[in-house]
C-alpha cells in the first residue's frame, strides 16, 4: 500500500497522536487486527471478515512487471493475449484473486514477490501484480505496463468488529476523503464549541429584579 497522504493528514489533525505502520504481508494482516497487535490494516479483498469490519475504498490497476528492454515495452497497454507465449512467474504470497497468470507459468514458485521481482531482473520470466507492488518494488532495469483482462486489487480498511474507537473513526474519516469539519465522524472541537454557552437571563414576574436595574415604585391612589 501507499498510504503515506493519509498520514500526512493525520499528523496535520492530530499532531500529539503519533500514529505508526508497520509493515506486514498480505496473509498475516487479518490476523494482526484480530490479535489486536495492529488497531487496524489496510489489506486487499477479499478476505475471510470473521471479527472484522472491513470498508472497501479503491480498486487498484493491476500490471505486468518487465526489463526495461523487453519488447512489451513499446505498448502501453496489455493484454492477456500479449502475454500467451511469456514465461510468467507465480509469487506464492500473490495477492490477486485468481488461480494463476496468464501465458506459461512456471512450475517453482518464488515464495515472496520480493523474490520474483529479482528473478524479472535476471530475465526469468515476467510477473503481474497490483501497481503499488511494483513502485514498492521499483528498480532502474524494470519498467511495467497496465495489463488488461485480469483480476484486479481492492484496497480496504480493516478493524476488529468488536471496537471503533474515536481514533479509529478519525482514521475510517481520513482514508475516505472526509474534511476536518464533516458532519461524519467526530471532527476537532473549536473554542466556541468547547466554551460553556451562557443561559439568558429573564425575569420571572415577582422575583426581584438583577442588581444594577432600576426598579419603578408603585404610585399611591389618592
Amino acid at each position: 500500500m501507499t498510504p503515506a497522504k493519509w498520514v500526512r493528514i493525520w499528523a496535520e489533525r492530530l499532531p500529539r497522536v503519533p500514529l505508526e505502520l508497520i509493515q506486514v504481508t498480505a496473509a498475516d494482516a487479518p490476523d494482526l487486527v484480530r490479535r489486536s497487535e495492529a488497531d487496524a490494516a489496510l489489506l486487499r479483498l477479499p478476505i475471510d471478515r470473521t471479527g472484522l469490519h472491513a470498508i472497501p475504498l479503491y480498486v487498484e490497476q493491476t500490471v505486468v512487471v518487465v526489463p526495461k528492454d523487453h519488447v512489451i515495452t513499446a505498448a502501453e497497454e496489455i493484454t492477456v493475449e500479449d502475454l500467451a507465449d511469456e514465461l510468467m512467474l507465480h509469487a506464492q504470497d500473490d495477492v490477486l484473486d485468481w488461480e494463476g497468470p496468464p501465458g506459461r507459468v512456471i512450475d517453482e514458485r518464488p515464495a515472496r514477490t520480493a523474490d520474483a521481482i529479482e528473478l524479472v531482473a535476471m530475465g526469468t520470466g515476467l510477473l503481474v501484480v497490483p501497481q503499488s507492488l511494483a513502485r514498492l518494488h521499483h528498480r532502474k532495469d524494470l519498467t511495467y505496463r497496465p495489463l488488461t483482462g485480469v483480476p484486479e486489487s481492492q484496497v480496504a480498511l480493516s478493524w476488529p468488529e468488536a471496537e471503533t474507537s474515536e481514533l479509529v473513526e478519525h482514521l475510517i474519516g481520513i482514508v475516505r476523503g472526509r474534511t476536518v469539519n464533516s458532519t461524519r465522524g467526530p471532527a476537532p472541537r473549536t473554542p466556541q464549541q468547547a466554551a460553556p454557552k451562557k443561559a439568558a437571563q429573564k425575569k420571572a414576574p415577582g422575583k426581584k429584579a438583577a442588581p444594577g436595574t432600576r426598579q419603578q415604585k408603585p404610585r399611591r391612589r389618592r
